[in-house]
């Protein structure tokens, strides 16, 4: 699969001995660059040098693995499996987009936040410090907030579930299923 780089991405090739080069600034850069382009927003895209395959979402589960690795991990291993049993589901593309909205829902919630408490620190961006003393506060509220979110968030996915199994339902209720025969319960083998 070519690579769809868009103009305004920065291009990054991987080479066969796994070295990632950036083009822009003509050097060899590491995951750890790639995190740092990422946490500054800038748009990317990681090519294989020979091929010219997207690799971007490979580098980009390589970061997540290193972060999970280290520290506090963000994802339990109840999570993790949860995810990987709707690989092959026939509901995989759904919760693929269920996730990226809840993750977008969470940003916008944290931006609405970040917005609404400009005047509490004197128009400072909030830092990682700012956010701890911040939640410490707001925590309780910020629990509250959240566990409404999913609660609402739970049940769409399951009308969503219930609106594609009758869907389904109509559309193969036309065709004529007949059950397997059983043999007569009165008869007795011999």
């Amino acid at each position: 699969m070519n690579s769809a780089k868009k103009p305004s991405d920065r291009l990054i090739k991987k080479y066969p001995n796994r070295r990632l080069y950036d083009t822009q600034t003509s050097s060899y850069i590491t995951l750890t660059d790639v995190k740092q382009l990422v946490l500054a927003n800038e748009e990317f895209t990681v090519v294989d040098a020979k091929s010219e395959e997207d690799l971007t979402r490979s580098i980009l589960l390589q970061i997540i693995l290193e972060e999970e690795s280290n520290g506090s991990p963000m994802f339990s291993s109840g999570a993790l499996a949860q995810i990987i049993r709707y690989y092959g589901h026939a509901m995989q593309g759904m919760m693929g987009s269920y996730l990226e909205k809840n993750i977008q829902a969470f940003i916008d919630i944290q931006n609405k936040l970040t917005e609404n408490s400009k005047g509490l620190y004197e128009g400072k961006p909030f830092s990682p410090e700012m956010w701890t003393q911040f939640m410490s506060v707001q925590g309780p509220m910020m629990q509250g907030m959240m566990t409404n979110y999913i609660e609402q968030s739970k049940s769409l996915f399951i009308q969503m579930q219930e609106q594609m199994q009758n869907q389904t339902k109509n559309m193969f209720g036309t065709f004529p299923f007949v059950p397997p025969a059983t043999p007569p319960a009165d008869k007795k083998d011999k």
